[in-house]
This record gives C-alpha cells, sequence and structure tokens, in this order.
C-alpha cells in the first residue's frame, strides 16, 4: 500500500508527465482541443502503460540487455494495436478525434520511459503501481488541459454548454496555437504553486536544525566553562607551580608552594 501511495504521488503531483517532466507532449498539444478527446487519450495511454510495465516486468530478466529498447517497442506496439482496435470498435467517434495519434502512443516517452526506468528494475506489482500513477497524472493533464481550451474555447465542456449565454469564446484556444498557450499558463500556474510551497517546506526544516544546533553550541560552552572553572580551582588549591601562569592567584601560587616545602 505504501508503494501505491508513492507511486500516485509521483505520478500525479511531484513527477507528473506532462506538469513536472514535460514529456509527451506531441498528443498533449494535439488532441486536447476537448476535455472528452484528452480523457480518451489518456485512458488508451494508461491501458496501454499497465500492460507493457506488467509484461516488461516480467520479462525482465529473459531480455537481453543489448536489444532491450527494441523489445520494448514491439511490446508497447502490440498493446498499442489492441488499443486501436478496441477503441476503433467500441468509440469510432473517437478514434476518428484521435486519428493518427493512436499509433504514435508507441513512440511515447512516458510509455517507453517508464519501461526502461522503472519496469525493467522492479517486480510486477511496483511496476503496475508505478504504471497507474504515471497513467492517472498524464491522463488527469491531458483532461484537464482540455477542459480548459474547450470551456474557454467553445463554452462547453465534455459538449454540454457551461457558460453563460452572452460568453464570448475564444476560438484561437480551440485551435493549434491556443494549445500552446493554455499549456503555458497552465505551467506557469503550477510552477508558481511549487515555488511557494517549496520555502515553507524549508523553513520548517530549517527551524528545527537551528534550534539543534544553538542547543549544541550552548552545551558545548556550558561544558568548556565548566572545565575552565574546575582547573582554575584545582590548580589554586594545589599551588602548583607549572600552572601559575595560568592561575588567577598567579602572585600568590609560588609563596603558597614555597610554605609548604617549608612546613615539610
Amino acid at each position: 500500500m505504501n508503494v501505491l501511495l508513492e507511486r500516485l504521488r509521483a505520478g500525479i503531483l511531484k513527477d507528473n508527465p506532462i506538469f513536472a517532466q514535460a514529456i509527451g507532449m506531441c498528443p498533449t498539444l494535439a488532441v486536447t482541443s476537448s476535455a472528452g478527446n484528452g480523457l480518451g487519450m489518456g485512458a488508451a495511454v494508461l491501458a496501454v502503460l499497465l500492460c507493457s510495465n506488467a509484461a516488461i516486468s516480467l520479462l525482465r530478466r529473459a531480455i537481453p540487455n543489448t536489444v532491450r529498447i527494441p523489445a520494448y517497442i514491439v511490446i508497447i506496439a502490440g498493446f498499442v494495436t489492441v488499443a486501436q482496435f478496441c477503441i476503433e470498435a467500441w468509440a469510432p467517434e473517437l478514434n476518428r478525434a484521435l486519428g493518427i495519434f493512436i499509433p504514435l502512443i508507441v513512440v511515447n516517452c512516458v510509455i517507453l520511459g517508464r519501461a526502461e526506468a522503472y519496469a525493467s528494475k522492479k517486480g510486477l506489482y511496483a511496476s503496475l503501481c508505478d504504471a497507474l500513477g504515471m497513467g492517472l497524472g498524464f491522463g488527469l493533464a491531458l483532461t484537464l488541459l482540455g477542459a480548459v481550451r474547450e470551456i474557454l474555447g467553445a463554452g462547453t465542456l465534455f459538449g454540454r454548454v457551461v457558460v453563460p449565454s452572452g460568453f464570448q469564446p475564444a476560438l484561437m484556444l480551440a485551435m493549434a496555437p491556443g494549445a500552446f498557450i493554455a499549456l503555458g499558463v497552465l505551467l506557469a500556474l503550477v510552477r508558481s504553486l511549487r515555488m511557494r510551497k517549496t520555502p515553507k517546506a524549508k523553513g520548517a526544516a530549517e527551524q528545527p536544525a537551528a534550534g539543534r544546533a544553538g542547543q549544541e553550541n550552548s552545551a558545548d560552552a556550558t561544558g568548556k566553562g565548566t572545565d575552565r572553572s574546575s582547573a582554575a580551582r584545582a590548580t589554586a588549591a594545589d599551588g602548583c607551580g607549572a600552572c601559575a601562569l595560568a592561575c588567577p592567584l598567579a602572585g600568590l601560587v609560588p609563596n603558597a608552594s614555597a610554605g609548604k616545602e617549608g612546613k615539610a
């Protein structure tokens, strides 16, 4: 369960493929003219990612290291073909909207990158958790971008009107240049939110460290002061001539020593 939560948090928030790693930009910019298209592409990528990560994790010891990348591409291509057939059979409108970008899932950096970085090194359960987190993060990012473009560019969301009657849509957001503008704004918002959270986390981490350092310094100073006082008292009591220069009663120490010798 800890692995699942950690990979979900990493894929959706910390290491989001779109907003953190900025990979898989081709379908991100091309198919997000509406929230439905973004959701459909995200679901296809999630299904392929789950299947390919599972297969590569199970076969990781049998695939020679020298041909691992071609082997990964062949495995991914097989699952992409199955996904395309399913979309064409059950969602023909989505298949027409996504077009060539469904076969291009084969070379999507998100899928090949997770296969190389994670599935080829981890077990089945961890690889599935990683695929689920990254796939959900990718799909949510595409859906969010598509929703923003659809609402502002057409005044609808999933095909339903969601804006007042007097709203004038910005048609450019529904076109290709609008994808760059909307993505840039979303990336700026995400970056600003992260920059606001980072100083707070650093400050909270530095305060306890500073407190511990101050306590240690105080303890060291107290210990050193105690040692000096003890040494001074011992020197004054013994009247040792060797430490006379460091003793605050340096002028009295030789007399004390002489008195002791006379009595002896």
